[in-house]
């Protein structure tokens, strides 16, 4: 069992911590529009030697990114170590189940900014899952000296 973090205030090394030991990220909500954060934040993440997998229902099949695009979590056919949520806040619950329901789990599930549902974090740690809400990892990356896997 995880933690329940503090989704008021999060600590810097906690944040360094998760970042460091990601590997894989599926990035659900992932646009193919270059103009698009969810765009940027998936290639800024690849280029940084994360394995980045794009989740769009729409694209499904099809290239974001350069990435390789599926519809649904389940759908991957690699363990993701991280999901990060660029859907409205009312959909995080969404995410969270289809994140608890893959086998083996993610070990975090990460709110872009705006992103926080306190209810479906509370499920997620509650099941082991870490979750770190209305964040950046392209912010927090640059900023805290991350060493990613590159």
């Amino acid at each position: 069992m995880t933690a329940h973090l503090d989704h008021d205030h999060y600590d810097d090394a906690t944040i360094a911590g998760w970042l460091g030991r990601v590997r894989t990220i599926a990035v659900v909500g992932a646009s193919p529009n270059p103009a698009r954060p969810s765009h940027g934040v998936a290639r800024y993440l690849a280029a940084r030697g994360y394995r980045v997998i794009a989740i769009n229902p729409g694209q499904a099949g099809r290239d974001i990114a350069g990435l390789p695009t599926y519809a649904r979590l389940a759908d991957v056919p690699e363990p993701i170590d991280m999901v990060d949520v660029f859907r409205a806040p009312e959909y995080l619950g969404a995410v969270v189940d289809e994140a608890l329901a893959l086998s083996p789990r993610p070990k975090l599930i990460w709110g872009q900014l705006g992103v926080r549902d306190d209810a479906a974090a509370a499920k997620a740690e509650a099941a082991g899952v870490a979750v770190i809400m209305d964040r950046c990892p392209a912010i927090d990356i640059p900023r805290l000296g991350v060493a990613t896997p590159a």
